[in-house]
């Protein structure tokens, strides 16, 4: 119901994020389509305030666009900001400003950002505008902020599993009666198989740029020319349609294998069965809880296995709201933590992909092309690598948060820090997430291509995450040896014999000095 306002009152200015690109956001709904105004800006300090990917500053330009046509055609009248308008002031605050003003705007509507950042940056708008902000719950949500903060409050463990119970009983999603389907919640012990290639992978659809992206994609080459990534071939989906066919796609071709090949690594093949809608679902071009109600209709259908259909909710509506309730549970002190004392550079492979290691070569070059890696590949490749070479984590946060198209900080943060690195202590995951060279040839095809030898633990020729992983249990033992899903690597570690010991911290040593930290240029 939109705000009752006199006859002499000016519009509400409705103000959509770049990650808002939905037609059910809370601030549209409570607008009054035949008088407020939209503002959406594509603004300098968001393009540039870590060094994203130039497919992702282009996917979220043209989605921005293309969204505020499709508002046009529904009738609301759109202040659209673009980044070369010459009266941009280059950030929100600026913007809005700008735009009350001249609308002569009798209060600020918006929806809560996902961001921290962006949040304090709300926050000053009334003082800065001497208008009323109304800032709106994102109920695109399942998980309220306050609801997740009293479900954690006076709980030792924020273990996602048993928050993904409570989401799955309010969903209703694969649930017969009280129980799960299937008698179990949880089926990840069925998705861990390595993948052959074959002909039938399917891959993701391809779209080509019409004339809008054709725009956005020549205000990104040149404006953003020095930021990570190849922008072309650029081929995401910039519309709610592109994000349909997308899903429609992956529901037809990838879904029924997804759960059995999640965790696997095929050089030929980046995105093997995976679904590549986290962009569109991050951006708001497709609904959550929608998308999970299609899967789940593609198993009572019988067209996919259950492990498969659990497995891909489970990422859903349980390790995604999980972290966004974490993000705002923690921040801001979250970003700065750092429990293993992590302090060594990123190296510059992170971001020129040159590399002998076939695995973090594989995975950061796909990065660079595409600005996709699929979960594993940033857990157990550029994650377990900077994790056991001991990088900062928060400069392993920042590199996550550049590089992929579907990065927000609310979902890349506690992935990055609690997952991945361990920063913060075990809140997120009840072990470090660490392996040798083992994993990665067990679930990929990268190591018989790499002039590395994974079965060689030290000396010449080994395959560096075998002595790093050894040294990462060494040199973290005081706070990591107590920890008892860790006994028996530590056991192990303990019959070495002082020569392989030796051997081991002889050889991660040479190896980290080796390593050149990234200089601010690709």
């Amino acid at each position: 119901m939109p705000p009752s306002r006199t006859a002499a009152a000016g519009p509400a200015l409705i103000v959509v994020l770049g990650d808002q690109l939905s037609l059910g956001l809370a601030s549209l709904r409570a607008a009054d389509k035949a008088r407020d105004v939209v503002l959406m800006a594509e603004v300098a300090d968001e393009a540039s305030y870590v060094r994203h990917h130039k497919k992702k500053i282009a996917f979220l330009f043209a989605a921005m666009r293309h969204f505020a046509a499709e508002l046009e055609a529904a009738g609301w009248t759109v202040r659209y900001v673009r980044l070369d308008d010459k009266k941009n002031g280059g950030s929100f605050t600026s913007e809005v400003k700008r735009a009350a003003r001249e609308i002569k705007a009798s209060g600020i509507v918006v929806t809560e950002p996902g961001e921290w950042r962006v949040a304090e940056m709300i926050r000053t708008w009334e003082g800065e505008s001497g208008l009323p902000v109304r800032v709106l719950p994102d109920d695109r949500f399942l998980c309220a902020r306050g609801e997740f903060a009293a479900w954690a409050a006076g709980r030792k463990s924020l273990r996602m599993e048993f928050f993904y119970r409570e989401m799955r009983r309010k969903t209703g999603l694969l649930m017969d009666g009280e129980e799960p389907e299937g008698g179990r919640w949880n089926f990840d012990a069925e998705n861990r198989k390595p993948a052959k290639a074959d002909l039938f992978i399917p891959k993701p659809l391809r779209f080509q740029p019409d004339n809008i992206t054709r725009d956005v994609l020549d205000l990104v080459g040149k404006r953003f020319n020095n930021h990570f990534g190849d922008l072309e071939p650029f081929w995401f989906g910039v519309t709610r349609a592109d994000a349909e066919k997308q899903l429609r796609h992956f529901l037809k071709t990838g879904l029924a294998q997804f759960g059995d090949y999640q965790d696997a690594m095929l050089l030929s093949e980046p995105f093997l069965y995976h679904s590549i809608l986290s962009l569109y679902i991050n951006a708001g071009l497709l609904d959550p809880l929608d998308v999970c109600r299609r899967v789940e209709k593609e198993y009572r259908a019988g067209r996919v296995p259950l492990n498969a259909a659990e497995g891909f909710i489970r990422q859903i509506i349980g390790w995604r709201e999980y972290v966004r309730g974490i993000y705002w549970l923690k921040m801001p002190e979250y970003v700065e933590q750092n429990f293993l004392g992590a302090t060594r550079p990123i190296p510059d492979f992170y971001w020129t992909g040159e590399t002998d290691m076939a695995c973090l070569g594989a995975a950061i070059g796909q990065t660079k092309r595409e600005a996709y890696a699929h979960h594993i590949q940033r857990l157990m490749v550029t994650g377990n690598f900077a994790l056991l070479a001991g990088i900062d984590p928060k400069q392993v946060h920042e590199w996550y948060l550049a590089v992929y198209a579907d990065a927000y900080e609310w979902v890349e943060l506690p992935n990055t820090l609690g997952m991945s690195q361990f920063a913060d202590g075990g809140l997120l995951g009840s072990k470090p997430y660490a392996a040798s060279g083992n994993y990665i040839n067990r679930m990929s095809d990268y190591c018989g291509s790499c002039r590395y030898d994974v079965k060689k633990r030290t000396g010449a020729g080994a395959c560096p995450f075998n002595a790093l992983y050894w040294d990462f249990l060494d040199r973290n033992a005081g706070k990591l040896a107590g920890n008892p899903r860790m006994t028996q690597m530590y056991a192990t570690w303990r019959k070495f014999s002082k020569a392989d010991q030796d051997a081991v911290r002889q050889d991660a040593k040479a190896f980290l000095d080796g390593l050149s930290p990234w200089d601010g240029e690709e």
